[in-house]
């Protein structure tokens, strides 16, 4: 097997492949990539056992093959190399490796092909097409909600759900949850999958520019197209909970001020809180709101004051000061509303404007307040 490429688009390959590849495999093969050599292509493929990233690059081919080749040390090779051709050659009986630059050679030892895991292929699948644009902001706006307790399965990961004409991302902690429903497509599908939250940051990772998304699913995998990448992740095997089932309905009280003051506000505030609840009691009336807390154990306590739109009754109610900050963190409107029904309902968050073919939905638990 041999070939010549240019060493920073190897490189450029590599790093996106690369991200599959966890610090400590529980197989030492899953430190490798793929290399196979055919047609002036080279596919690199890396898996995790649960996402898999494939690439393909043209390159100069004068001999077909097929090497596992140790990632790390490869690609700290390429990362001290300036932009130049190299050749890679495999001595096939011992798959020993050779890179040939300008400056010299570089040999490493390269593992059997046959020993690395074969990557999900696409069978009785469910396709539909989605803009780079909505599947980025899904993933933006709902990986920050989603459970890290494995004891919860279902809520590791983010739920989709194709209903026709739009398709819904969900994340949710059971302290916090997001909703992002974009409408932007056209299919005749209705149905569901939950993708695990790091083939999620590796799919946001993969998707550069203003390429369309093709994405496939079957019962085990989900498979992403964009562009000559594609990314494999093996769906998680749970049932998710009924998400709509806590999102309450009515919220008769409409709070709407500025995203950043309010977030630059309850980062101060937090400073005084517990630090086991991270509690900020948010006193609103209409046009003030008194945004305070107080941990008795140290006799620290902050108030400040905001203006603010609200229609409804006068309201006292306690949040973890934590989410909040991390909610209007990913929003980027430059005002929010928080509907509200009762202290000890949840709360709404969304933009005061949605983005055309999207609607975003964040839900967070009020903390109860102690008398």
């Amino acid at each position: 097997m041999k070939f010549s490429v240019s060493s920073s688009e190897l490189l450029k390959n590599l790093q996106v492949a690369g991200g599959a590849i966890n610090p400590n495999p529980v197989l030492p093969i899953l430190e490798d990539f793929l290399f196979t050599l055919e047609n002036d292509k080279l596919t690199i493929a890396a898996t995790n056992l649960e996402t898999s990233i494939i690439t393909k690059m043209d390159v100069s081919v004068d001999k077909a093959g097929e090497i596992a080749v140790p990632a790390k040390i490869l690609l700290d090779t390429l990362k001290g190399l300036p932009e130049q051709p190299i050749t890679f050659s495999v001595n096939e009986e011992n798959n020993g490796i050779e890179l040939t630059s300008a400056y010299g050679k570089y040999k490493l030892a390269g593992d059997s092909p046959s020993d690395f895991p074969e990557i999900p292929l696409e069978s009785d699948v469910e396709k539909l097409d989605i803009s780079s644009e909505a599947i980025t902001n899904a993933i933006t706006n709902t990986l920050f909600a989603a459970s890290n307790d494995e004891l919860r399965l279902a809520m590791t990961g983010i739920y989709v759900q194709m209903d026709f004409n739009k398709i819904i991302f969900v994340s949710t902690d059971a302290h916090k949850l997001v909703k992002y429903t974009s409408t932007g497509v056209t299919s005749e599908l209705t149905s569901s999958f939950i993708i695990p939250k790091k083939g999620m940051t590796l799919l946001k990772n993969a998707i550069s520019g203003d390429d369309e998304v093709s994405m496939s699913f079957n019962k085990t995998n989900a498979f992403f197209m964009i562009g000559d990448i594609r990314v494999v992740c093996r769906l998680v095997d749970a049932k998710y909970p009924d998400y709509n089932a806590v999102i309450p309905v009515d919220n008769p009280h409409t709070l709407t001020l500025g995203r950043t003051d309010f977030q630059n506000s309850l980062k101060r505030i937090a400073i005084y809180s517990n630090k086991t609840t991270n509690q900020v009691i948010l006193n609103i009336n209409e046009g003030t709101l008194t945004i305070s807390a107080q941990d008795l154990d140290f006799s620290n306590e902050a108030t400040e004051q905001l203006s603010c739109t609200y229609t409804g009754e006068p309201m006292t109610i306690g949040f973890n000061a934590k989410f909040l900050i991390e909610m209007l963190g990913v929003l980027t409107c430059p005002e929010i509303k928080l509907e509200l029904s009762t202290p000890n309902r949840a709360g709404i968050l969304l933009p005061s404007e949605q983005k055309e073919n999207e609607n975003l939905l964040m839900l967070v638990m009020p903390v109860m307040m102690s008398n």
